[in-house]
């Protein structure tokens, strides 16, 4: 016994970074599924393996996506474990697993240091176990928060059960999962102002991430004179996709359209809020939205949230870089300048490498559900293009997918969390001798 454990554990720690990564995501998924599908998880007639392996992926992944209901399928026993499951993917496999490391020893051993790092894209010189630290006590403050005005905004309303609905819906939204145990998600509060303002700014300070908040904190109390390039890029970005995307969706999409001025603007803002964030939440029936706003919400979904936060997509910073690329040619420059500063070169090239990478896992996975699938195919584009960005937004045909179907988009789910390039990498590495930075940089 002894040895067998020593010879595994040997196995883990010889891994590359992000092939430990790979496996430790599919460790919780695969737990989760076992926990959802025994009987004392649920309720009713049961969920066959194939949705509980959906449902964990979804949650494990953030992405919200769902075949059954989670109200009637799902005991309390078993949202418990899809609420902790949505809690480890949104935090990190190795955020928690070394928060548990640091909890009894006081230090992180190297290797696990390089694997955070990678993970994470961290300098070499960052200070990971402060970092995640701080990471954790964020999460448990926001959430909090967040959950003690939900609660007030449930109890208004009079909803069921408001303390749970309270503490489940915040979890799901920080961590950008978009799980619901509403079964028509928050369309039963689209006039509800606070309580669309309470998820939004939850998701959003989820989607922009740890690093970039206390960026932000250091600038306001005058501890760093400017914040780094990095995070005006996140806040620019963010800024002007919202912007943007709820100036589109209020003009031109017709189910908003027949709503008072105040109810059109705040469905409009969520909606693109959503999509962009990848939490995954509506207001609206998606369903019965235009074939525009459709490609409009499946654009946000393909950019998505920032590299430091919960959220998925192929990320903020890299749709910036790729465009940044694109007016420099255009301008017959070769370098690329945001405020004057230099974008170095690798930069550059990861981000045109995470473009090309992700696009193509995009079409492949709309080419098989197109092969498998009798739904139209811009409900399909949509549903690929929501998984992989682990979004969860989706025009209602998720529970009537076939089983190949419900595996391709589960394959897509566990490919959006882990990143397509990352995964590349994960399948291609072998097992480094020495970590350098050179190795650490992805």
């Amino acid at each position: 016994m002894y040895k067998a454990f020593k010879g595994l554990w040997s196995f883990h720690t010889s891994l590359h970074p992000v092939k430990l990564a790979l496996v430790g995501y599919l460790s919780y998924i695969i737990a989760g599924c076992i926990l959802l599908w025994e009987p004392f998880s649920q309720k009713g007639v049961g969920t066959n393996v194939l949705d509980c392996l959906f449902i964990s992926t979804s949650a494990v992944s953030t992405t919200g996506l769902a075949t059954v209901s989670i109200a009637d399928n799902f005991n309390l026993f078993g949202q418990v474990v899809i609420l902790l499951l949505i809690q480890l993917g949104g935090i990190g496999y190795m955020t928690f697993s070394s928060f548990v490391v640091l909890s009894a020893s006081r230090n992180l051993s190297e290797a696990r240091t390089g694997v955070a790092k990678t993970v994470f894209s961290l300098p070499s010189h960052f200070r990971v176990d402060k970092f995640i630290r701080s990471v954790i006590i964020f999460t448990l403050v926001i959430e909090t928060t967040a959950a003690l005005a939900l609660y007030a905004a449930f109890l208004r309303r009079g909803a069921d059960n408001p303390v749970w609905s309270a503490i489940f819906h915040s979890v799901s939204s920080f961590c950008t999962a978009g799980f619901s145990i509403y079964n028509s998600s928050f369309e039963g509060f689209a006039d509800d102002f606070w309580l669309n303002a309470i998820v939004s700014a939850t998701a959003i300070f989820g989607a922009v991430g740890f690093i970039v908040f206390v960026d932000v904190w250091r600038r306001i109390t005058h501890k760093e004179e400017r914040i780094t390039l990095t995070s005006r890029i996140i806040l620019y970005t963010t800024l002007w996709l919202t912007i943007i995307g709820t100036f589109l969706f209020f003009v031109s999409e017709p189910s908003v359209q027949v709503m008072p001025g105040e109810k059109r603007l705040l469905a409009s803002f969520f909606q693109t809020m959503t999509a962009m964030t990848t939490v995954g939440f509506n207001t609206i029936n998606i369903s019965a939205i235009s074939h525009a706003s459709l490609l409009l919400l499946a654009v946000l979904m393909v950019i998505g949230a920032s590299p430091s936060g919960t959220g998925g997509g192929l990320k903020s910073t890299t749709f910036a870089a790729v465009v940044g690329v694109m007016v420099s040619a255009m301008r017959g420059k070769h370098e690329v300048r945001f405020w004057g500063r230099k974008v170095p070169d690798d930069r550059l090239q990861a981000a045109v490498a995470s473009l090309g990478f992700y696009l193509g896992t995009l079409l492949v996975g709309t080419y098989l559900l197109a092969l498998t699938e009798v739904f139209p195919f811009e409900n399909l584009l949509f549903e690929a293009a929501s998984a992989l960005g682990t979004v969860g937004l989706s025009t209602g045909i998720t529970p009537d997918l076939s089983d190949l179907g419900k595996f391709i988009i589960t394959l897509l789910m566990f490919v959006g969390r882990i990143g397509p390039l990352t995964f590349g990498l994960a399948l291609a590495a072998g097992t480094p001798k020495v970590q350098t930075d050179e190795d650490l940089a992805i």
